[in-house]
């Protein structure tokens, strides 16, 4: 169990998968688990998420803040020579948070992370990604990712098939009137700035045309949080949020963010302003 203490730089774990991307062997998970203990909030940091994702500036973390805390841990277990796959290949196509209770800028967090449920998929192999966020014990956050690799021979693989995988919520038909929110040609710049995920693929045209993007995209966990900022004070202080990642959001682009009320929260719904294609689908549930 990799007990760390210090978050791990994710330049140098991006510098690696570049260099050694290759070298990875197997067909199963490996059973690591990443722990980073005591983790105080730095206020700076704290202002600087919230004012690049558009949440209100105040002492309780978004919802989503933990996540990008734990995503180096993810990104370490990523870079293992035992993970079966490269770390750049990997589509994140769904993402799962759990707020269990609001988290105060003055609490300490101890965070978990590890990789379990490699299944088949029509277009290759998934899996997830768990993370956990404690305080002094309790349990007050945790997020699963999910990760497609794409190709291969899913029944060649020797993972299981996917019926075990979780069901994603299907969102309600969203009606009504939505946001309409201008996204900079610099997000990507911005957000890996203060997230420090600086993968190519969200930082400049030049660098993402060398992974078959036309322009550089913007981070679907910023858009995951863009959409939840524009629910602030909607929303129940323990909920779950549940979003599938449809189709990316090339820079600069304007997107539409329409959420509607349901018995239990929340359907979302986000589209290109311009064309109406799906970036993101979801729900909220109490």
């Amino acid at each position: 169990m990799p007990a760390l203490t210090q978050p791990p730089a994710l330049g140098s774990l991006y510098a690696k998968a570049g260099l050694f991307g290759q070298l990875h062997r197997g067909s199963t998970l490996p059973d690591s688990v990443y722990t980073l203990a005591d983790q105080s909030i730095d206020p700076s940091h704290l202002l600087a998420y919230q004012k690049v994702c558009g949440f209100r500036v105040t002492d309780v973390l978004p919802p989503t803040y933990l996540h990008m805390l734990a995503f180096p841990l993810s990104v370490a277990l990523m870079t293992e020579r035992a993970f079966p796959f490269p770390l750049i290949g990997l589509v994140h196509v769904a993402n799962t948070i759990t707020v269990a209770r609001p988290v105060l800028m003055s609490e300490t967090v101890s965070l978990r992370v590890n990789a379990e449920n490699l299944r088949e998929h029509p277009a290759g192999r998934q899996l997830d990604l768990v993370a956990s966020a404690t305080v002094d014990g309790e349990v007050v956050w945790s997020s699963r990712s999910a990760y497609l690799r794409r190709g291969g021979s899913p029944k060649s693989s020797g993972a299981p098939k996917s019926s075990g995988a979780p069901k994603r919520a299907s969102a309600a038909p969203v009606v009504g009137p939505a946001s309409l929110v201008k996204v900079p040609d610099d997000i990507g710049r911005r957000y890996g700035a203060v997230s420090g995920d600086r993968n190519p693929i969200h930082l400049y045209g030049v660098t993402a045309k060398l992974f078959g993007f036309p322009s550089a995209i913007a981070h679907g966990m910023w858009l995951k949080a863009r959409t939840l900022a524009a629910l602030e004070g909607r929303l129940a202080e323990s909920f779950t949020v549940d979003v599938a990642f449809k189709t990316p959001v090339l820079l600069p682009s304007t997107i539409a963010i329409a959420a509607a009320a349901t018995d239990d929260g929340w359907a979302l719904d986000v589209r290109s302003a311009k064309n109406g294609k799906p970036h993101l689908t979801g729900t909220v549930s109490r």
